[in-house]
């Protein structure tokens, strides 16, 4: 064999021991075949359809196999109970954990709490105990919380202070079963109230409960505010959970500006072993994409 088809063969190999898939790129029956990443990366349902299939049991073993230990599942709470408890079974059965799931507040977020109204409130802390169910049977800790729009025709105190009391009503639901809301501030509009980590911060001293979060979504913060590794240490002790997607495009990191590399190391240094939610998409299509997706957290994971 010529050098330079060795290195390109050795290459090839190596990627594909990395990654628990084989040089054609299908799935290894090898379960111990990859190596375990650094940070706790949780992927989603559909990254990984062209190797592992529509069935998402069978997307969580592959996930499992190329070295993932955590999944999300946004829309957990509308699964059927017997496939949330299938999930949570099978994460158990690998150990493995669950990552967030949403609690939907409804209408896309213009349901909001900003207002005060009682229906809205009547709504979340309804959504709540329902999660509570939902978060045994799959094996949950974490559950996204976003507020919703703000109310352009009510000053901003008052909407703070609406937020503030349902998210207390929502934590005492919480707390006993020591599960934990997330707030996201977000960037897809800027109607909605929570965009900010400071802003986010300052409402879960507010709350002043174990149950009351900041989920920290570095794609979205990078949008709305930049300067992520500073604002990361200002919230630090608010921050129990974290979620990844490169900007512009909101694809795997290497894609975007943001040096993931650095960030992931930072976060690492600073001593969190928590959840990262894999919240975006790929950028590229096909078993070539999940390959590179799974290439670009090797890349950037903490060595």
């Amino acid at each position: 064999m010529k050098r330079s088809e060795f290195i390109k063969s050795s290459l090839v190999t190596g990627f594909a021991l990395s990654t628990g898939a084989n040089v054609f790129g299908k799935p290894s029956k090898n379960h111990s075949s990859a190596k375990v990443f650094t940070l706790n990366y949780a992927p989603h349902q559909g990254m990984f359809n062209h190797h592992a299939g529509p069935d998402f049991l069978d997307q969580i073993k592959f996930t499992h196999e190329q070295g993932f230990r955590s999944i999300e599942d946004n829309g957990m709470l509308k699964r059927p109970k017997e496939e949330q408890k299938k999930i949570g079974d099978l994460l158990k059965k690998l150990e493995m954990q669950m990552g967030v799931f949403v609690i939907e507040g409804g209408d896309n977020w213009k349901t909001s709490l900003t207002t005060g109204k009682k229906e809205y409130f009547d709504t979340f802390l309804k959504t709540c105990r329902e999660s509570v169910e939902v978060a045994k049977r799959c094996h949950a800790k974490w559950l996204t919380v976003v507020p919703g729009f703000f109310d352009r025709n009510m000053p901003l105190g008052l909407q703070t202070s609406n937020v503030i009391e349902a998210l207390r009503r929502g934590a005492e639901i919480l707390e006993p079963h020591g599960l934990i809301m997330v707030l996201e501030p977000l960037s897809d509009t800027p109607d909605l109230f929570l965009r900010n980590s400071d802003q986010t911060y300052m409402i879960c001293k507010s709350v002043d409960s174990p149950s009351c979060k900041i989920l920290y979504d570095i794609y979205h913060m990078q949008r709305n505010e930049g300067n992520l590794i500073p604002n990361i240490d200002k919230c630090w002790d608010e921050i129990a959970y974290i979620q990844i997607g490169d900007n512009p495009g909101r694809k795997e990191p290497t894609t975007g500006e943001i040096n993931y590399k650095n960030v992931f190391k930072h976060i690492y240094e600073k001593g969190y072993r928590g959840i990262m939610g894999m919240e975006h998409g790929l950028s590229m299509k096909g078993k070539e994409g999940e390959l590179r997706l799974i290439e670009a957290y090797r890349e950037t994971d903490v060595v």
